[in-house]
């Protein structure tokens, strides 16, 4: 099919897709916020866009040749500061959720193209958003959503836009992401350095981890840390309240429903599952003022967060608890905490995809034959409740997919021995990472060598580099935004000395 006639369809065959999420956790629902809110920076009202949507064929089984099955995959493209033919690529590359078209204006693809006359391009990752292929998430679907299925769709779509677009062989092609969008930036020069010349991965979580306490730890370690608004006192008592919530679940149903109104949950917490799923949500409200901590768009930051639960001391830690989730409920527009696990599971258990936001059951998928991440609290440092075990979540893998413990835990071990873990030995790729995000423990935290260099910016968060530039953004982060564009200077020269090199 022509592509200005998978132009038409792509909307038209994905619109009945459209779903709505009702029981995602907090900290994705603060990652999709934050998101929307950068995504509005710096937008004019009444001025065109730039942004222009396309749809690709795609093969759904691109490792196997006699299946013809394909789907539209979504991407965006910004020509407005293109030297045509042969400036560069910068390709920002999707992740767990969908793209929009700020996806090819801001970051920095979108920051650095006017300077190299770049062509700034975005592909949605199959599976999410609106790239979702005929059938929906079923189970006999999604085994074609994988990190080695979304670099197939990264060479395929190089090879197609060269052509769509006339791009000539000696452009030279970067590769972005943020957060798994950055391994996947990393991995996509690794596999494929014949059509990715270089790639910035930012807060790159390369190293799939079963047990992921260590995100906990760092969690705990930012709330004490006075560099970010953060305090001993403050971690201790983040930990008294969580301590003083878990006490109270486990006493009789007058507390219960007295906690349930303090709280603010959606429905009674007299069931052990029910109590678990409101505990991991309020732990992701205070993972998410750490993991977003200080950027445009999150409600509570360390600093703010700080605030509030020790300025109401003399009521007790859990009252300044009871204020931040006021807080952060109405930022989000919720009318309460979810707090029903069967409902969570239900959510996952949802076939039907959402045009928008974080695919909750297709990343819980990837989570479970990929790559694990299974946030506990095993530490003696974490401030929250034990209940979140990794077995509990192991199980959830086989309640909703089938898939057995051991079976997750051999997939964790399949990618990093495919894919290297924290030494994935790609040249050409710079590793971004703040140190108070929890996430910069499983990515690339010291240069591996020449070619395969590593930043640990003191005092920022996840993905703040790709955030749009603020006069308030420590001076780490402004001097680490200068390095990513001093070392994009180094790529494309090298490209102009050695066009054609892998």
């Amino acid at each position: 099919m022509a592509p200005a006639a998978a132009l038409l369809m792509g909307p038209l065959l994905l619109a009945s897709l459209w779903g709505v999420s009702t029981a995602r956790s907090l900290l994705s629902r603060l990652g999709d916020h934050v998101q929307e809110v950068q995504a509005r920076l710096g937008q004019r009202l009444g001025e065109p866009s730039p942004a222009k949507v396309g749809w690709l064929w795609q093969p759904l089984d691109p490792f196997n040749s006699s299946d013809q099955r394909s789907f539209l995959q979504r991407y965006w493209v910004n020509t407005r500061h293109w030297r045509s033919p042969d400036g560069p690529v910068f390709l920002h590359i999707g992740g767990e959720s969908s793209l929009g078209p700020s996806s090819v204006l801001k970051g920095h693809p979108g920051t650095l193209a006017p300077h190299w006359g770049a062509l700034v391009v975005s592909l949605e990752h199959r599976f999410y958003g609106r790239s979702v292929p005929p059938g929906g998430l079923d189970i006999a679907q999604l085994r074609f959503l994988s990190s080695r299925h979304a670099l197939a769709d990264v060479a395929s779509a190089c090879v197609h836009l060269s052509r769509i677009y006339n791009i000539s062989a000696s452009s030279p092609w970067i590769g972005f992401g943020g957060s798994y969008a950055g391994s996947l930036a990393a991995w996509a020069r690794l596999k494929y350095p014949h059509l990715i010349w270089a790639a910035v991965a930012s807060s790159a979580p390369v190293q799939a981890q079963l047990d992921f306490s260590s995100y906990n730890q760092v969690v705990s370690r930012s709330l004490a840390d006075p560099a970010v608004g953060g305090s001993p006192q403050c971690q201790r008592a983040v930990a008294q309240a969580f301590s003083e919530l878990d006490h109270g679940l486990s006493e009789g149903k007058e507390t219960q429903a007295a906690l349930q109104s303090e709280v603010r949950a959606c429905g009674p917490l007299e069931i052990p599952e029910d109590q678990a799923e409101l505990l991991e949500q309020l732990e992701g409200l205070v993972g998410g003022a750490v993991q977003y901590d200080q950027q445009v768009g999150v409600p509570l930051d360390v600093r703010g967060l700080c605030h509030l639960i020790l300025a109401n001391q003399t009521k007790g830690p859990l009252s300044g608890l009871e204020d931040a989730i006021q807080l952060v409920l109405h930022t989000l527009d919720l009318p309460c905490l979810p707090s029903s696990k069967a409902g969570a599971v239900a959510e996952l258990k949802d076939t039907s995809p959402q045009a928008v936001g974080v695919g909750s059951r297709q990343w819980f998928y990837q989570t479970c034959t990929e790559f694990g991440y299974y946030i506990t609290c095993k530490d003696p440092s974490c401030p929250f409740s034990r209940r979140r075990t990794l077995s509990a979540q192991l199980q959830l893998c086989t309640q909703v997919f089938g898939l057995s413990p051991a079976s997750v835990t051999e997939a964790v071990t399949r990618t990093n021995t495919y894919y290297g873990g924290q030494s994935p030995g790609a040249t050409r790729v710079l590793f971004v990472n703040g140190d108070i995000d929890p996430w910069h423990v499983l990515s690339v935290r010291q240069a591996l060598g020449p070619s395969e260099s590593a930043m640990l910016l003191r005092g920022t968060s996840h993905c703040s580099d790709m955030a749009p530039p603020q006069p308030s953004d420590p001076l780490s982060l402004q001097r680490g935004r200068w390095k990513i564009a001093q070392q994009l200077m180094m790529w494309l020269q090298e490209a102009k000395v050695n066009p054609g090199s892998p």
